[in-house]
């Protein structure tokens, strides 16, 4: 892992890396010494790890004393965009316009990204425990959107990641996956979501294989969630995690 620059303000500290390929951000409470609990932070489809959402949400949870790590999902951020990552990119907006069904056009492309994906935050994982600063404490996920589509095969198959916060989904090739997951997860849904359907997003959450799930329902559309959902994924990430 390789620190390219570090600045603080308001008591937390923003660290860039990279991990071979994988760019990254990693936030702390500043001059944080010993574990704490972790938070992986995926990133919404077109966005990067330092999309404006992101920061925002990563410095609330660190300001509450836990350290959070993003990474430029495949294709995203500054990551280099494969041809292959082009036209399925090419065909899905193609599909879109045409009318076809947005869940599954979606579905494609988180499938095409999810195994790299997968791996990438495996071995970012690993490293950020082995910082002084963060260490081996519990972990957990939260992403929506694409960041459910791709953390969903990650919390599936990742045994160090205890509790998840995920959303703004649907069912569509991922029920398999959502079974194998039995961490407590944190669940959001847009009433008026125009690119998720209702009734999948539903069929997602009932899906999921946990014995401890909630569903928050917000009325809105896809990028309405509200900013207090931010604080309930807090006190989640605190009850499981501390």
């Amino acid at each position: 892992m390789r620190f390219i620059s570090q600045t603080s303000s308001d008591g937390v500290t923003e660290e860039f890396f990279t991990l071979g390929e994988i760019p990254g951000v990693l936030w702390t409470p500043e001059h944080a010494r010993g574990t704490r609990p972790l938070i992986l932070l995926g990133h919404g489809g077109g966005q990067h790890k330092a999309a404006p959402g992101n920061v925002s949400r990563a410095r609330r949870y660190a300001a509450a004393g836990l350290a959070v790590v993003a990474i430029d999902a495949p294709n995203h951020g500054d990551r280099p965009r494969t041809e292959e990552f082009g036209r399925i990119a090419a065909e899905m907006r193609a599909g879109m316009t045409a009318g076809e069904n947005p869940g599954a056009l979606v579905a494609g492309m988180h499938g095409h990204l999810a195994g790299q994906a997968v791996a990438d935050w495996q071995a970012v994982l690993t490293a950020v425990q082995r910082l002084d600063h963060v260490g081996a404490g519990p972990v957990g996920y939260c992403g929506m959107s694409m960041g459910s589509g791709l953390g969903i095969p990650l919390v599936a198959a990742e045994p160090r990641i205890r509790a998840a916060v995920l959303g703004l989904l649907g069912a569509y090739g991922l029920a398999e996956d959502a079974a194998r997951i039995t961490v407590p997860v944190q669940f959001l849904v847009q009433w008026d979501d125009q690119m998720v359907p209702r009734d999948q997003s539903m069929a997602l959450f009932d899906a999921l294989g946990s014995a401890e799930k909630t569903l928050h329902a917000n009325p809105g559309k896809h990028g309405d969630v509200p900013s207090f959902e931010v604080d309930s994924s807090l006190r989640f990430f605190t009850r499981h995690l501390s």
